[in-house]
């Protein structure tokens, strides 16, 4: 017995298996998010009322810069995937299509490259 309809088992077509991957790297950065924005928000409180001094410190912290540039790092890979799929699901011409995927890409690229420089910058 095949889940397949007739008119599938007919043109040999089937499920391409591409939007699984996209699935579960969703929910795997998404998993991945949870401790380190638990983590940052607990520390950002931890620092109300710190100057600029006081934060440059805490940043200058291996484990801390860490953190945040992993914390960022997986923020934009979120973000990068799942306004894929937005792109993906809603955008039908092709040509604008892939226009929209590497102009996402593109610019979360930039945006993660400036947020990385700006916490090395700190902890350096």
């Amino acid at each position: 017995m095949t889940a397949r309809s007739p008119l599938g088992n007919a043109r040999g077509l089937g499920s391409a298996r591409t939007g699984v991957q996209h699935w579960w790297l969703q929910r795997v950065t998404a998993l991945a998010l949870v401790p380190l924005c638990l983590w940052l928000g607990v520390s950002l409180i931890g620092l109300t009322g710190a100057d600029h001094a006081q934060f440059s410190a805490w940043v200058a912290s291996p484990l801390h810069a860490i953190g945040l540039l992993l914390t960022l790092g997986t923020a934009f890979y979120h973000f990068k995937v799942g306004v894929d799929e937005v792109i993906e699901d809603y955008v039908h011409a092709e040509v604008l299509k892939l226009a929209a995927r590497l102009g996402n890409s593109f610019g979360v690229t930039v945006v993660a490259a400036a947020s990385a420089f700006a916490v090395l910058k700190l902890a350096l």
